[in-house]
């Protein structure tokens, strides 16, 4: 099989906003308690934070994580988290039906992210509460002033303000599960107030509205609508949330479901842009895609209501799960223009890349290692590409899907193009031309390939059946060069210039 990308230095499609490579940690199943803390674990530090399990994340090099939900926020008053930990009351989580110690809140949590390298993106209750309690947070977090929150603050223990900059106000409120689910009216109005409130309070920050929970809700895009008609010269950007399973057992269509997403994305910019048009503003509204990843693994487990840090939703994951989220890291990257946070959900046990065993070992999945190169080497200006190769169509006739998905950054700092690329044949290598337009002449320095034979091939504590592997590269200068992309491999090749 054959197949061409062809990039021009002078046609960028925008700079990469660190932020899409955020992650996200929601108080549910062993994300926190065993997954991040674990004070009696022989790693802990003296806060009890796994250093194992922060080492792992650093390799991922995270920017951003959203916390404390998810669903769980809607129902969560932050002040539960905060101040002497034997005086914090024990709650009912009714979105997970589990019990809530409250051992880690925002006080751990900012610390943890320090230790971790990254920083916190903050979600506000606006279910069972609303922009009183979200102004109140915030200045908790952010205000050096001599007032209530901000001393509340500093008689915890913390003189300093902890800096949040990025903020959602509330998590999937179209969703019927959800508690203190909105109509989109409702939404839209309160989401307005509290937005206005926290700007009041922090100009600084950015905001984030909540978009549809996924593509597929009877109410997409008309919600969108309608909440950024109340919302739009009020917050920065509004969310995406998209999961995908493979409980068809189709391989072929499942890796081609990042073509679905890049629609969702460009689907939403539309909206986004027709209400900038309705209201002839000067802004514009970008997309923080802060749910994505594969799930449905775990589907069907049964549940211990009233459980605390029960092990749920803990997906193992297997090598084509690793090419789907290897092709949606390529397709957030192609629209960085307009998406400029986005978060795998989630970081640690809950359907995560990196998973831990209780006073036991770390571990990576399948799904790390796309994430972890695009993190560390996706850095930079995405390149308009203009792919030529075959496609086959899923198979509901929705769509065409490519053999090759691809994307490729420019780090001008380092002098180097980066291609990331997945041959989606099942059966057939690719050989593939790549030409480099208005640059100066370009030598391979490097390609790295996921690959197994076995497309279910899994992970364990005990062994490691996907890894990343260096494949011998030529080293001719040039701006043509040609590679071979295994069948069904996910890769990264690195030009120096």
């Amino acid at each position: 099989m054959k197949a061409s990308l062809t990039v021009n230095k002078k046609f960028p499609v925008g700079e990469i906003d660190k932020r899409i490579y955020g992650s996200f940690i929601e108080h549910l199943g062993r994300a926190v308690y065993g997954g991040i803390y674990e004070p009696e674990h022989e790693s802990a530090d003296e806060l009890g934070f796994r250093k194992d399990v922060i080492e792992l994340i650093n390799k991922m090099n995270v920017p951003i994580v959203r916390y404390p939900g998810g669903n769980f926020v809607s129902g969560y008053n932050w002040e539960d988290g905060t101040g002497p930990r034997d005086k914090r009351p024990k709650k009912l989580d009714l979105a997970w039906e589990t019990i809530e110690s409250n051992q880690v809140g925002i006080d751990e949590f900012q610390e943890w992210a320090k230790r971790a390298g990254t920083e916190v993106m903050m979600a506000v209750n606006l279910g069972t509460r609303g922009p009183d309690d979200a102004k109140n947070l915030l200045e908790y977090c952010n205000l050096d002033t001599d007032t209530y929150y901000a001393n509340l603050r500093r008689k915890n223990g913390f003189e300093k303000p902890f800096g949040i900059k990025t903020w959602c106000l509330g998590n999937e409120m179209d969703g019927t599960w959800q508690m203190g689910h909105k109509t989109a009216e409702e939404y839209g109005r309160a989401a307005t107030e509290t937005a206005k409130l926290l700007k009041w309070t922090d100009p600084s920050i950015e905001l984030v509205i909540c978009g549809s929970s996924n593509l597929n809700m009877p109410t997409f895009g008309e919600w969108e609508l309608t909440v950024l008609d109340h919302t739009y010269e009020h917050v920065d950007m509004v969310s995406l949330h998209q999961y995908y399973n493979n409980h068809a057992n189709n391989s072929a269509d499942f890796i081609g479901l990042s073509v679905h997403m890049d629609q969702f994305i460009k689907g939403v910019v539309a909206i986004c842009d027709a209400v900038k048009a309705k209201k002839h503003s000067k802004k514009n509204v970008n997309l923080s895609f802060d749910e994505w990843n594969v799930w449905y693994h775990s589907n069907g487990e049964k549940i211990e209501r009233w459980a605390e840090k029960p092990h749920r939703l803990e997906d193992i994951y297997n090598f084509e799960d690793a090419l789907l989220v290897g092709c949606m890291l390529m397709t957030l990257q192609n629209n960085c223009d307009r998406v400029k946070c986005a978060c795998l959900a989630q970081l640690v046990n809950v359907i995560a890349p990196i998973m831990t065993e209780d006073m036991g070992k770390a571990w990576v999945q399948p799904t790390f290692y796309p994430f972890m190169f695009a993190s560390n080497r996706g850095r930079g200006t995405t390149l308009k590409s203009i792919v030529e190769c075959d496609s086959y169509t899923e198979k509901n006739n929705r769509y065409d899907i490519p053999y090759l998905e691809a994307s490729v950054i420019n780090n001008e700092e380092k002098r180097e193009l980066v291609v990331f690329a997945v041959n989606r044949s099942l059966s057939e290598d690719m050989e593939l031309n790549l030409c480099f337009e208005n640059f100066e002449d370009t030598i391979a320095n490097e390609h790295v390939m996921l690959y197994n034979d076995d497309l279910k091939a899994e992970n364990s504590a005990e062994k490691e059946n996907v890894s990343p592997v260096n494949v011998e590269i030529k080293d001719e200068k040039g701006v043509n060069h040609e590679v071979t992309l295994k069948k069904h491999s996910w890769n990264m090749i690195v030009y120096k210039y």
